[in-house]
């Protein structure tokens, strides 16, 4: 390492550059990869709350995917999936989009119609029966709302019986209501789909005439817009990391070309080719573990701000996970920019420097 060291000591300002400019780039993966797992969490943490295996949507025409707006099966779909082979448990499901008026003004949300076991963790009051609803977290504290108040949902007035932790649905708050009140409010006898729990013969198991049955995670897809905004963002940083790939073998092959007669010396002392490569690659990790490391802690300091005013999530995966990318793709361009170090020939490099 001590050639590595000296180097950095000497040539501290074009290294200073470059670990800024890794900083700045983990500074941009680590926002894009909050923010992509944010915008997810806001478009389908409702889906993802339901404690279920599959659900069973309305087979769609060829070509296209299964969708929770355009899927619609009649009520009597659920027996009819209860009773396929592995089937432990199934319930109707109803997905809306309507509009819910409180003392705090109105705002549009997602209902959603189910039995009560399909609802996140109560956080206050009893599951709702009847004209009863049950209002997340985070939309009945910005519509100062609170258990045994009545509101408007769909133009029908109706009573909050409980609070229950925070989903949403196609970046919409959830209100949760029982099915036979759910028909109600949307207006139709029909049903969105059916939720089921499965045991692991139920993945043999054919479809019901009619139906196409996803996992859980697979009906992700079925929110809209949510398959299309997930993969331009993570586009965005697949960019970003081979961007940061690219500076870093690009500076790295640079250096190594200047500093050719050095090295070309360290070997005619009788540095082996070997030494020479890891103290070239233990350069470029201490360059890009420092930036990295200053880049991904301006990061979590910028999103801890952003996730009060936008959807971010920020936890150990959301910055671990990118900072360790950006340290493992700029260690491979600078292994790919630094492979002539093992191959320099003192005769050869010494005469050219004459």
């Amino acid at each position: 390492m001590f050639i590595a060291v000296r180097d950095l000591r000497f040539a501290r300002g074009r290294f200073a550059l470059l670990g800024t400019v890794i900083a700045l780039m983990t500074l941009m993966v680590v926002l894009l990869t909050g923010l992509t797992a944010g915008l997810g969490a806001a478009s389908v943490s409702a889906v993802a709350a339901l404690p279920v295996d599959g659900i069973s949507f309305q087979r769609p025409t060829d070509g296209q995917q299964v969708s929770f707006a355009t899927s619609s099966l009649p009520a009597e779909a659920v027996a009819t999936v209860a009773a396929q082979p592995g089937v432990t448990a199934a319930w109707p499901l109803g997905v809306s989009t309507t509009r819910l008026q409180a003392d705090g003004g109105a705002t549009t949300v997602t209902l959603i119609g189910g039995d009560p076991e399909l609802y996140p963790a109560l956080r206050h009051g009893q599951a709702p029966t009847g004209a009863e609803v049950a209002l997340t977290t985070d939309l009945a504290e910005a519509q100062s709302v609170s258990v045994g108040d009545t509101v408007a949902v769909g133009g029908q007035r109706v009573r909050v019986a409980a609070v229950v932790a925070t989903t949403s649905f196609n970046h919409l708050p959830v209100v949760y209501t029982p099915i036979s009140t759910w028909h109600d409010l949307a207006r139709t006898d029909a049903i969105t789909a059916v939720a089921s729990t499965r045991d692991d013969a139920a993945s043999a198991a054919a479809d019901p005439t009619g139906m196409t049955t996803v996992s859980r995670d697979q009906a992700f897809t079925a929110v809209g817009g949510y398959a299309s905004e997930q993969g331009s963002l993570n586009l965005m940083r697949g960019l970003l990391l081979a961007v940061s790939a690219l500076v870093v073998g690009a500076f790295f092959t640079v250096w190594t070309m200047q500093r050719g007669t050095d090295l070309a010396v360290v070997r005619a002392l009788g540095g082996s080719r070997g030494y020479l490569l890891r103290d070239a690659l233990t350069q470029a990790g201490i360059v890009l573990l420092v930036g990295a490391a200053v880049g991904a802690g301006a990061a979590a300091g910028l999103g801890a701000v952003a996730a009060r005013v936008v959807p971010f999530v920020l936890n150990a995966t959301t910055v671990g996970t990118p900072l360790a990318a950006m340290v493992v793709v700029g260690a491979l361009g600078a292994a790919f920019s630094v492979r002539r170090v093992s191959t320099v020939d003192p005769l050869t490099a010494l005469g050219a420097a004459r």
